[in-house]
């Protein structure tokens, strides 16, 4: 595994060194699934970019998440065909998951989720899965492919049924009757804002542990403009934050995808607020962690925390 020439944050090898750090930044820049606007696949190096210029501190966690240990890799190779490309996901987040190591997959398309959450079942076993998005990505098929980016909870629940879809705004009414039929735990953004479905109730009913996939779309345009297949009336930055902080709270998250941006020269602020979302992820495990094994946050790298 090659490390990246660019380290997520921009921080020193001392707390970016693979051995030893805690969590891994796994850029994967592939689009060959979309379906609407392009640029997916220059997202992370955005991302990357981007995040040299966040604060260190957390101001909700109090701590220096970083100090745990990030490490950012360079890309896999994908340069064949597409299952051949999500096989190769799944071969270095399996390897990633051995060592131990949080592994945050940072696309990209909503399809390279396929292959990471094959190697998390394989990995860990039985996992439940959450999803937020603006889409339900529950089709069979789309555009003659079953693992299309708006494939990904389908072929997620082939293998389980323990989901909870959160922020949806656009689904087809085939994938309606779908949740309907399986009564599949879908929570819509009208309803999430009207608390009209239990949220929390929805989250404990899932087993850990829990994966997490989260689709920038799922933002409202004020806070992610650029996004592949953007609905308006997401999530705001606080509401979002807020929602992954109970979720890690409340379960054993052992995976977690970020997906969906689609960097555009004219667009700061998108890679800007996902790189600052992937750093709450980092702390609210890192968090999570400490708090099960009675520690306090770290000044050095942790080296394992799954």
């Amino acid at each position: 595994m090659k490390r990246n020439p660019i380290q997520f944050l921009g921080v020193e090898e001392k707390y970016s060194d693979l051995e030893t750090a805690a969590a891994v930044f796994l850029p994967i820049p592939y689009e060959g699934a979309v379906s609407y606007g392009t640029g997916a696949a220059g997202a992370p190096h955005a991302i990357l970019e981007a995040s040299a210029y966040l604060e260190l501190y957390d101001e909700v966690l109090d701590a220096e998440p970083y100090r745990a240990g990030i490490a950012t890799l360079a890309p896999p190779d994908l340069s064949s065909g597409s299952e051949d490309i999500h096989d190769s996901v799944r071969q270095v987040c399996l390897e990633l998951l051995k060592r131990k190591k949080f592994v945050v997959l940072v696309g990209g398309d909503h399809s390279v989720t396929n292959g990471y959450f094959r190697a998390v079942w394989d990995h860990c076993g039985p996992v439940s899965a959450i999803q937020i998005d603006a889409h339900a990505d529950l089709r069979e098929t789309y555009e003659g492919s079953p693992t299309s980016h708006a494939c990904t909870m389908a072929r997620i629940r082939d293998r389980t049924e323990n989901t909870l879809q959160i922020g949806i705004r656009s689904l087809s009414v085939e994938e309606a009757d779908t949740v309907k039929e399986k009564k599949i735990q879908l929570c819509t953004m009208h309803d999430f804002r009207k608390k009209k479905f239990d949220v929390d109730a929805a989250i404990d009913r899932l087993p850990d542990p829990v994966y997490i996939t989260f689709d920038v779309d799922a933002f409202d345009w004020s806070v992610v403009a650029s996004t592949g297949t953007p609905e308006p009336g997401g999530f705001l930055w606080d509401e979002a934050i807020d929602l992954l902080e109970k979720i890690f709270e409340r379960k054993n998250v052992v995976a977690c995808d970020v997906v969906e941006l689609s960097h555009a020269e004219w667009d700061r602020n998108s890679p800007f607020a996902v790189a600052k979302l992937i750093y709450k992820i980092i702390g609210f495990k890192v968090g999570r962690y400490l708090k099960d094994q009675g520690r306090s946050w770290p000044r050095e790298p942790m080296g394992a925390i799954t």
